[in-house]
Parts: C-alpha cells; structure tokens; sequence
C-alpha cells in the first residue's frame, strides 16, 4: 500500500492493485452476500443513519472491507460491481429510503432507473432532477476530465429520500490489465469539477493523467470555457492539426526560451476531434466548467484539445497530476486469501438479523438489542 497526495482536508488517496478478473460470484455464495449487506447496512442506519450509510459507501477504504467482509475477491476489479450489485439488491429489499440505479452498461438505463427510485422514494421533480445531473457529471468528469488510461464502465449512484447521494464507478485498463474504482459523496462535494472525489482507489497511471479536475487547473478551465466561446481559438485546433512541424513553431514561438513545462507536449493529442461537437460548444456558449462538460458530444478529445489550447494561447497550464487500504472475514470465492467458510458466513448472517429483530423489538429485547450493537458501532 502507498499513500498517495492529499488533495484536500478531507481527502483521502491511495493505491491497491485490482486486477481485471473474469467471471461472477457463485449461486450458492450471492444471496448470501445479499443478505449480509442488508445486514450490515441495516446497523449502520440504525446507527448512523441514511446519510451515514451513503457516507462509508463513498469510502473506498470502507467500500473495500465491505468487499471482504461479503466474500468476494479481496483484489479483483469484480468486488467493485459485485459488491454495489449486492448493496443495491439489499436496499431494495429493506424498505429504508434508500434506494441504488446503475451498474455496468448504457447510461439511458441508469437514468430510467433513477428517475423510477425517485418515485418510489417520493423526490421532488426537482430533486430527481438534480439527481440525474449529479450521475451525468460524476460519470462525465471521470470519463473526460479525468484522463488517467482508465475507460469507465461501471456507474452505480446510492441515493435517498433526504437527497443525499453516494457514487461508485469503475474504469478498465485492458492494456494493463487493471481496474481503478472512483468514489463520491454529496456531503462532500462542495465543487463537481475541483477536488470533487471522496476517493479514488487503484494503481498508479502508466502514463501523463490530465487532471482538469485538481485544484491547479482553475485557470485551465476557466481558460476552455472562454475558448469554447471563441470561435478563433476553436478554429486554432483545426489549423494546430494542419500539419505544422511542431506548435511552437505554428504560434510563432520557435526562438523563445523555454520555460514550460513539457508535459503538455507528450499527451499523445489527438487531433480527430469532432469539430460538430466544438460548434455545438460555440453554440451552447457554456457559463462554467459543468456546463461544457454537460454539453452532447463534450469528451475525452474535446476536453484535451480545450486543455491544450488554454495552455498555448491563453497560458492557462492544465494540471497533470494523478489523483488516486483492506480487511478479511469470510475469505474469497476463488480461494484468496484463503477459501469461503460457509458455516462461518451463515452465522454471521443469524447474528446480525437477530441483533436486527433484538433493535426492533420492546422492552428489555431492544435494550439488550441495542447494547450488543454499541459493542457493533466502533467497527462501523
């Protein structure tokens, strides 16, 4: 394990190997799963309530033991998926006001689902509204913002009657071989598109990560959003891919000292950006960063050709910083660190169902109840 930088206060960074795996959990070992994470979350509601459970989903220190503690691999890029498919299945089942939309697969299908939870639930049209922009921009900044060699597919949002929210995703390296998980909370997202994440969890990047996210990119956007505007900086992308020698010399800058840094140089640019999509910027004229991000068609190339050119022509250099702990109970499906104890998971299951049926119950039951969770609550 290695500590990362602290972007922030209450920050937290980190590195952990999550291999890309294949395959699923096993019939017999699921539903238990199921169970055990009603359980859990369950306690913690009890204890912490709604908010607190979104709160230590959005942990990736959390999320990762949660991974353990339900049997999964303790490694694989499949506790990730697996583990938020057992949460929600759970939630759905404990009639608590909490509810989970998402997982692998086309975003239309995670906003059909928030927008049914938002019903149940009771939201607000305006709640539900601001919901569905929360999962369009946390997929979008880690898609396009964030470009670190991970291509993101797997999008799940937690979220509750009160409004608050917690997401999970997930991007792929298929060259490396290597899964990174991106974790957020509403309780902590005082900015979408500066030092939003709760935490990120995975390897280091093999290569540069743009960051437009970090805090030393605020000029950088502030800078793209102008040039979005401009249709004479926009027009210098097409002209930067004509064909010159090289953009110093295509800006007129070949006898100046150097005094940049070369990173904005080596971010492999492509330069077949969809030139539709930057007259729909010009069009849209975005007020901020998460309006340009929000714009049809806005991804991982427009945002780099918008990086590009604020650093060259309005020098507001982009940041390239990289943005990115475990516990075993129960063991793994493919016997690492050591085989599932079945026996041992069904008795975890009874003990905290009954320590469930003991809190809800009267009298003498759910005092009795309410002490063995105390016993409970340093562990959550």
């Amino acid at each position: 394990m290695h500590d990362g930088h602290v972007a922030g206060a209450h920050s937290r960074t980190g590195t952990v190997y999550l291999p890309l795996h294949e395959g699923r959990a096993p019939r017999w070992l699921y539903p238990r799963m199921v169970r055990l994470a009603g359980g859990i979350a369950k306690i913690v509601i009890e204890e912490r309530g709604r908010r607190g459970l979104l709160e230590r989903i959005s942990d990736p220190l959390w999320f990762q033991a949660l991974g353990c503690v339900l049997g999964f691999d303790w490694n694989s890029s499949g506790l990730t998926t697996v583990t938020s498919a057992a949460m929600r299945d759970a939630l759905a089942k404990l009639e608590e006001g909490l509810l989970a939309a998402g997982g692998k697969g086309a975003a239309a299908r995670t906003l059909e689902e928030l927008r049914k939870g938002s019903e149940v639930l009771g939201l607000t049209d305006g709640d539900a509204e601001e919901l569905e922009r929360a999962s369009r921009l946390t997929a979008k900044v880690d898609s396009a913002a964030v470009q670190d060699g991970y291509q993101l597919y797997h999008h799940m949002m937690f979220f509750s009657e009160d409004g608050d929210w917690a997401v999970v995703q997930q991007g792929m390296s298929a060259e490396a071989g290597l899964a990174r998980r991106y974790h957020w909370f509403s309780g902590s997202v005082e900015d979408f598109v500066e030092e939003p994440h709760s935490g990120i969890i995975g390897w280091r990047s093999a290569g540069p990560v743009l960051n437009m996210v970090a805090r030393e990119s605020a000029g950088a956007r502030r800078a793209s959003v102008d040039a979005a505007g401009d249709m004479e900086a926009l027009g210098a992308i097409r002209r930067i891919g004509s064909g010159s020698r090289s953009l110093d010399e295509f800006l007129g800058w070949e006898d100046r000292p150097s005094t940049r840094l070369p990173e904005v140089y080596a971010a492999g640019m492509d330069w077949e950006v969809d030139w539709g999509t930057l007259e729909k910027l010009y069009e849209a004229r975005p007020r901020n960063y998460e309006e340009l991000l929000l714009v049809r068609g806005v991804g991982a190339k427009a945002v780099r050709a918008l990086a590009l050119v604020s650093d060259l022509i309005y020098g507001e250099r982009a940041s390239w910083r990289d943005p990115v702990k475990f516990s075993f109970a129960h063991g793994g499906k493919d016997g690492i660190p050591f085989p599932v104890d079945r026996d041992l998971y069904d008795r975890t299951i009874a003990e905290l169902e009954d320590i469930v049926r003991a809190v809800e119950g009267e009298g003498k039951e759910r005092e009795e109840g309410r002490s063995r969770l105390r016993r409970l609550s340093g562990l959550l």
